[in-house]
């Protein structure tokens, strides 16, 4: 980001100057941002270059030394913080808009989900041109959408429902029937469908079914794949090359890859808040020989861990799961609680090596996963020189 805090300071303008003459995709959300990124770029490719972020680094800076590093390339997919989306959607002017989805996050920087919706929507309705890729299993996201002239409405789908008990605009509950969902009292509803997902294949506009096979797990990734793919499209792409395009998407800034520890096959697994972390469990392959589970409180991360009680630990039977992180003390009450037999290991390395042999799942939160990283990292070069010596 330091090429970016420069320019900045040097001129506040700078992100208006780099944003004219591209067709930017800007993507947002609570979670999934750089995964659909990532897919997106991969998708407008077909297209072109295409200007991004390779690190995720989703705000002014970050955004802004992504687009001077590509000078002249007319495409551009654009990961951002969700508090960032309103300044940075009137400087660059996006083709089109990707949401993901809205759920707490951390409270002492994000604040109430309630608000963000509301200046989201605020934001959008001065672009009234801005193509809007919208997922309506969301009740926030459908709500600052709804309104839009011009949205193409995604079931990416939506696993965690605790935000939106209540609607967003009205305060009366929100009423679920099957994938259907409506506000008691309003005509505030799940819009239908433009592209949808159908068993194995996507489905879209003018009878589209296309088969979507990825390389990233979970159903959660099926929908950030279905969004980017109609995001693409909406710039203009063929359908079926963005599908294939996004499938190839395999790892993202370390998340998803699996690294040999000693004995132990390591797949790294980031989550952030209640709903990544609900959604990151349920890819935990159940025959693993350990889950290691490591969190931290440090500014990045959000320093009040009381969300751990909103995440569903209940489940694991027959894993040995570790606790660790600078936090492992926390989340070893919270796991005494849900009734799961666990150890303690404050460092995640050692963690890992406490685990028996074989395939260990790791799901760190931020600052954990991102120092785990580096220190996995460090061991490989290690690995690697001594290999090449003998």
């Amino acid at each position: 980001m330091i090429g970016g805090l420069i320019a900045l300071k040097i001129d506040p303008s700078i992100m208006d100057q780099l944003g004219r003459g591209r067709r930017t995709v800007l993507v947002t959300g609570t979670n999934g941002k750089s995964t659909t990124t990532r897919m997106t770029t991969a998708a407008l490719a077909t297209l072109g270059e295409v200007a991004t972020q390779a690190d995720g680094a989703n705000m002014d800076a970050g955004i802004v030394a992504a687009l001077s590093a590509h000078p002249g390339v007319e495409l551009a997919a654009i990961e951002v913080d969700e508090l960032h989306l309103p300044h940075v959607t009137d400087s660059l002017v996006p083709a089109a808009v990707v949401l993901l989805n809205l759920s707490r996050d951390q409270l002492d920087r994000v604040g109430e989900i309630n608000m963000i919706e509301r200046r989201l929507r605020a934001g959008l309705a001065k672009h009234p041109d801005t193509v809007v890729i919208a997922n309506c299993d969301d009740v926030l996201v459908a709500s600052i959408a709804y309104d839009h002239p011009n949205v193409v409405w995604v079931a990416a789908g939506g696993g965690w429902a605790m935000d939106a008990t209540s609607c967003p605009r009205s305060g009366e509950p929100i009423v679920w029937e099957g994938a259907h969902w409506r506000s008691t009292g309003t005509d505030f509803e799940r819009p239908e469908p433009n592209w949808w997902l159908d068993g194995e294949e996507l489905r879209g506009p003018d009878g589209i079914r296309l088969p979507l096979t990825l390389a990233l797990p979970g159903k959660a990734n099926r929908g950030n794949a279905a969004q980017a793919v109609a995001a693409a499209v909406a710039l203009g792409a063929d359908a079926g090359q963005a599908a294939a395009a996004a499938g190839t998407v395999r790892e993202i800034a370390g998340r998803y890859r699996t690294v040999q520890v000693g004995e132990h096959a390591a797949r790294l697994l980031l989550a952030k808040n209640p709903a990544g972390w609900q959604e990151a469990l349920s890819m935990i392959e159940p025959s693993s020989a350990g889950l290691v589970i490591a969190v931290n409180g440090q500014v990045p991360d959000g320093e009040d861990l009381s969300w751990l009680w909103d995440v569903r630990f209940e489940h694991f039977e027959g894993v040995q799961v570790v606790a660790s992180g600078e936090r492992a003390t926390d989340l070893a009450v919270r796991l005494t609680y849900a009734g799961v037999e666990h150890t303690t290991v404050a460092d995640p390395k050692r963690a890992i090596a406490s685990c028996p042999a074989g395939h260990v799942e790791v799901l760190a939160n931020y600052t954990a996963f991102r120092d785990l990283n580096r220190d996995l990292e460090a061991v490989t070069r290690v690995t690697n020189s001594s290999e090449r010596k003998s």
